[in-house]
């Protein structure tokens, strides 16, 4: 097995990861990398929702449990990623965000949690295009380059992570 591959399912891009540094304190950067840490499109959610589906699907599809299964640990280092530029830009990175200027803490109702196979790719294939689209929205308009690259870097994870759903979907 190479790395970033189990069978068919590949889970994580290649090449390395940038360093995770900002260049300053930045409220409005913090806010971000929060709601990327534990919004409804989040980490978290994405960490437990793959959890969750590892967990359902391992009695009857190993190879798509397994695949959830080194998703999810991939999402899992996303998540620190983002906790540790949170800290770096002033937060408190806990897993909450802040909308209308009021914290609001993750919640495990964010992920939906489908008992039909289906169901929960085509839920992966959403939090994955959610995902791209809102870190390239990030990309565009933050102006401290480090926190860019490290959300270039995690996109392409995410891409990797949203053919892998689609061709699992197509196939079933």
């Amino acid at each position: 097995m190479s790395e970033g591959k189990c069978s068919e399912c590949i889970y994580k891009a290649e090449g390395p990861y940038p360093k995770v540094q900002v260049k300053e304190r930045n409220a409005a950067y913090a806010r971000e990398m929060l709601s990327n840490m534990a919004d409804i499109a989040s980490e978290i959610s994405d960490v437990s929702r793959y959890f969750y589906i590892a967990v359902m699907t391992a009695p009857k599809y190993g190879e798509i449990s397994e695949c959830f299964h080194n998703i999810s640990i991939v999402e899992m280092h996303h998540l620190n990623i983002f906790a540790e530029l949170a800290r770096q830009l002033g937060a408190d990175p806990r897993l909450w965000c802040v909308k209308n200027g009021r914290r609001r803490w993750w919640s495990p109702s964010y992920v939906g949690y489908p008992q039909e196979l289906r169901a929960m790719i085509a839920e992966s294939v959403k939090a994955e295009k959610d995902a791209v689209i809102k870190y390239s929205r990030q990309a565009k308009v933050i102006e401290d380059m480090n926190i860019v690259e490290n959300l270039h870097r995690i996109i392409k994870d995410e891409e990797c992570h949203l053919q892998t759903f689609q061709e699992m979907y197509d196939q079933l």
